[in-house]
């Protein structure tokens, strides 16, 4: 790099295929082993081999202070505009390995592209913004791109613990462990001693004392406990930041069912398009996917709900390669790349829009209203609310079993678990006589007062499957059942959920206390959906105030939330307003 420092970088060179290659780039901070020469694993066994075929030139890289790669590490660190000299980030890192590799690479044909997933995604949006004049095309897939309000550890400033907590420390590759020297193995964790995720963070306690059990070595997790509020710190890790002025051929991509990055791919996308007026090229795919789910080899279902094809392997081969083929070796066309590839759940199908949000959609309000109803008119009685009390001692789950690890799959899992709390509030429409097709962000906007001086509101939207559904056929007195079909009759699929803190309701930068009692609105964006409810399905919302142990527990007080102290939680009176004055409702944007 142009400081002196060095990045370990693996090449993978065709043998004997003649002509002229492109160059296929991920940068990467999880490693790029197998180091040697003597296998090349991460290709072999993924639809990548397709680029080996066509005689692309693999290249694979450890990012600064990582594996075996020089330098010391910052995680998500800042784009820097207006370098100067010898000074580095991780657009200029891109742009001096590019260098490198077009002027060293024998029978390279001087096109460069860069992909890749999650934190490698971010590494790509960065790539995009070092403008090498050999980089052509980039496809950021599901990119970090920001950390305080909506990517991995933090939606709307709550804080995602379970992911943060594992990635940094107890993992087996403890992500957050510092590399002072180039390494091949990973760091020791500290690993979890009780195995069921929902008591270990109820026992550990508050969040000083998950710190103790992280240590003093991990900068980042610090870096977390010292910015609670939307400074100018997290602003600067902002990777929008990056997105101006691009050059190269943009392909974002993302997953709708996407638990650890579902906000980057939209967010980036959509600051690229502010941000460049009239380029000719930004695109972005949003499939049915997990993370990273369109990089296996099957993208049939998500969880218990399935999609009626590959879509993965279609993604592949209609999206992906033909635009590295199309940019990088002049092959092919992308007249099948829309503006926006979308794939609409319910429906089973791919959609092609010229626009995204898509044109024409309309916005369709349904009221909170008494008696759990759900519905397009708005109350008209008086004083009418819900309530109900949310206990952090008893916090509500996420998924409704016990299990080790986070689950990917409770993106659109069964909400049945959870409706049959009493501190979750359920409202639903009747049943459907129409489908209703759902493209774009979802608005929650509800009037609430609560006993204390904080809290948290989660709100799910839920598909209602037919109580007669037949998705799949249930053999009740079937006594020995290597692969029992979940029973989808009455479903409850989770569409999306989002969770936003209230201390935030005004502002990210400037949090305030609420008065006890006092009515306030609470108003907030889900990630966009895209999904069909069918024709006699229903409409459900469910609204609480806690998602544990995926996110950390508000102590309903208004203090500092990362160092305060178990005898600082108390319980809090949650009322929800659905009357003629405080209508509390959800705002869909509708495709006709």
């Amino acid at each position: 790099m142009r400081d002196g420092v060095k990045l370990f970088t693996s090449i993978y060179i065709p043998k004997d295929l003649p002509g002229q290659h492109p160059i296929l780039m991920t940068r990467n901070p999880y490693s790029c082993s197998p180091y040697g020469l003597s296998s090349y694993l991460p290709y072999w066994h993924s639809y990548q081999i397709a680029y080996l075929k066509a005689g692309y030139i693999m290249v694979t890289q450890d990012v600064r202070g990582r594996w075996m790669s020089e330098g010391v590490f910052k995680d998500v660190r800042p784009f820097n505009a207006s370098k100067k000299g010898t000074e580095t980030d991780e657009s200029s890192d891109t742009y001096d390995t590019i260098d490198w590799l077009v002027l060293n690479l024998k029978d390279n044909n001087g096109k460069v592209g860069v992909f890749g997933i999650s934190y490698p995604g971010f590494f790509s949006t960065m790539a995009a913004a070092s403008n090498h004049s050999a980089l052509k095309a980039v496809s950021p897939q599901a990119p970090v791109t920001n950390w305080f309000l909506g990517d991995d550890f933090h939606h709307n400033g709550a804080f995602f613990q379970m992911d943060a907590f594992s990635f940094y420390a107890a993992m087996g590759f403890a992500f957050g462990v510092p590399h002072p020297h180039p390494v091949d193995v990973p760091a020791a964790s500290t690993g979890f001693p009780i195995h069921d995720n929902y008591k270990f963070y109820l026992q550990t306690g508050s969040l000083k004392n998950l710190t103790k059990l992280t240590g003093d070595s991990i900068a980042f997790w610090n870096e977390l406990m010292a910015h609670p509020n939307y400074d100018a710190w997290w602003k600067a890790h902002d990777a929008r930041n990056a997105t101006k002025n691009l050059q190269p051929a943009m392909l974002w991509v993302g997953g709708l069912f996407d638990a650890e990055d579902c906000w980057g791919a939209w967010n980036a996308y959509k600051a690229a398009e502010q941000n460049n007026p009239g380029k000719a090229f930004n695109r972005i795919v949003e499939g049915p996917w997990y993370h990273g789910q369109w990089a296996n080899f099957d993208g049939t279902h998500h969880g218990n709900i399935r999609f009626g094809s590959n879509t993965s392997a279609w993604f592949q081969q209609h999206l992906e390669i033909p635009f590295f083929n199309y940019f990088l070796k002049g092959e092919g066309a992308i007249d099948q790349i829309a503006e926006a590839n979308v794939f609409l759940t319910g429906a089973n199908e791919w959609k092609s829009f010229s626009q995204w949000p898509p044109e024409g959609i309309h916005q369709k309000t349904l009221y909170l209203q008494a008696g759990g109803k759900l519905g397009g008119n708005k109350p008209t009685v008086a004083g009418n609310f819900s309530e109900y009390s949310s206990d952090p001692a008893k916090p509500v789950p996420y998924e409704g079993f016990v299990h080790y690890n986070r689950t990917r799959t409770y993106m659109s899992d069964d909400q049945r678990f959870a409706s049959i709390r009493p501190d979750v509030l359920v409202f639903q429409t009747d049943t459907l006589t129409e489908d209703v097709t759902v493209t774009g962000n979802v608005v929650a906007d509800l009037l609430t007062s609560i006993s204390t001086t904080d809290a948290d509101f989660v709100v799910k939207l839920i598909d209602v499957f037919p109580d007669d559904q037949q998705y799949n056929d249930i053999d009740i007195y079937a006594e020995e059942d290597p692969v029992t079909p979940y029973p989808m009759s009455g479903y409850q699929m989770l569409v999306r959920g989002e969770i936003f803190r209230g201390r935030f309701r005004k502002s990210f930068e400037h949090p305030s206390a609420f008065i006890p009692g006092k009515p306030e609105e609470v108003k907030f964006e889900l990630p966009p959906i895209a999904h069909r409810f069918l024709k006699g399905h229903r409409i459900m919302v469910q609204v609480q105030s806690s998602w544990f142990p995926l996110v950390d527990r508000n102590p309903q007080q208004f203090t500092d939330i990362y160092h305060c102290d178990l005898k600082d939680f108390v319980k809090s009176n949650i009322r929800i307003y659905h009357n003629n004055l405080l209508a509390s409702k959800i705002m869909l944007p509708v495709l006709p």
